[in-house]
């Protein structure tokens, strides 16, 4: 196996070397066999650094405990495989009775799965206590710290540099010790069309860490959530869930990798909905966006509303909405049309359908002389 020398002390090399890129041609490159992204959940969370963020009390710790537990059994994670092995729950804003009570609601048997709620700073004893945890148990996969907050170092300053180099000392220590490491984070009250965007701090925490998720509810009460995820080596996808009170559980529901139009803004993927049950429409923007309107439930301007069809043509199409403005009379027409994909089973054009024992014959035109 080819591989690339990393050289970390350039002391005895002499200054044309300390100026040179530790590089490698891209044919070396190409024919190096170099080891594939390892799992913790397959699919979803692979070994590095990565945060879930989430408000207060919103289930992220729920969440965090269950896959701590079914990873430790080799348990499936809803329709996602597991390597299975040791795990560490760190939890910092817990007493060792309420750890208790919410570990007797998940389950009645816990191999491999520990807990801890104490732990040091960053830079002042934590990446120690990591290392020497990992050593006492050789097969751990994941350690989960909730809540990243109270492992900080509060004397630094709020920068992008700060939060960049703090997670970066946690993400070296994941790489090193070939783990994956997971901060429960808190958001932003400010809402955001980009979930991502709601971490409480700096874009410093998204850059620097490997894979991020935020668990979502629309509404505070509500037991529905949505689970969004993305990261280097994932796809973007959006997991619908629903808290399961009695076993105080995070069910699947459904993925969007199944349902691609749910990674559709909200208003478009209402648009599409629309579209389903109306099939044709032909008329001006505001007759449109009223019949919209009324459909959704959800104030949007006529303008508004063009202007996201147009920004979101692309996906409108790959969802079977297609459209078009022209001017009749003096007057700007509106013109959209839904047809159903192959395998949409809901909407059916009769009109397009050939019963198989009828031949479609195609008349032949004779073609008009030049």
């Amino acid at each position: 196996m080819n591989e690339v020398t990393t050289i970390t002390d350039y002391s005895k090399y002499d200054l044309d070397i300390r100026k040179t890129f530790n590089s490698v041609d891209g044919d070396t490159l190409l024919d190096m066999d170099l080891p594939a992204t390892k799992f913790v959940i397959k699919d979803l969370l692979p070994q590095g650094l990565a945060i879930l963020g989430g408000s207060p009390k919103v289930g992220k710790s729920w969440l965090m405990l269950d896959w701590c537990v079914r990873i430790a059994k080799g348990e499936k994670i809803w329709n996602f495989p597991v390597t299975q092995g040791t795990t560490l729950y760190v939890s910092l804003e817990d007493t060792a009775s309420r750890l208790q009570e919410r570990l007797l609601s998940v389950t009645d048997e816990t191999p491999n799965v520990f807990f801890t709620t104490f732990s040091f700073k960053i830079g002042e004893g934590f990446e120690e206590q990591i290392k020497n945890f990992v050593a006492e148990h050789p097969d751990t996969v994941l350690i989960v710290i909730d809540t990243f907050q109270m492992i900080r170092n509060t004397g630094s300053e709020i920068s992008y540099a700060s939060d960049y180099n703090e997670v970066e000392v946690i993400k070296k220590r994941a790489e090193e010790l070939k783990i994956t490491i997971l901060l429960v984070h808190h958001l932003r009250k400010q809402g955001d069309s980009d979930p991502f965007n709601m971490l409480s701090g700096t874009n410093g925490l998204a850059g620097g860490v490997d894979t991020m998720f935020v668990l979502d509810k629309s509404k505070r009460c509500s037991t529905n959530a949505t689970l969004y995820c993305s990261g280097r080596d994932i796809e973007d996808r959006e997991i619908e869930l629903s808290f399961d009170k009695d076993n105080c559980t995070w069910n699947f529901v459904s993925d969007s990798s199944d349902n691609p139009e749910m990674l559709l803004p909200d208003d478009i993927r209402l648009l599409v909905e629309f579209m389903k049950k109306k099939i044709k429409f032909i008329g001006s923007n505001t007759e449109f966006t009223n019949e919209f309107v009324s459909f959704c439930g959800k104030e949007i301007s006529a303008k508004s509303l063009k202007r996201r069809m147009n920004r979101y043509r692309r996906e409108l199409e790959e969802n079977g909405v297609e459209f078009n403005s022209n001017r009749s009379n003096g007057k700007r027409i509106l013109s959209i049309n839904y047809t159903a994909k192959s395998d949409d089973s809901d909407v059916k054009d009769d009109k397009n359908t050939v019963p198989e024992n009828v031949v479609n014959i195609v008349p032949v035109v004779p073609e008009r002389p030049c």
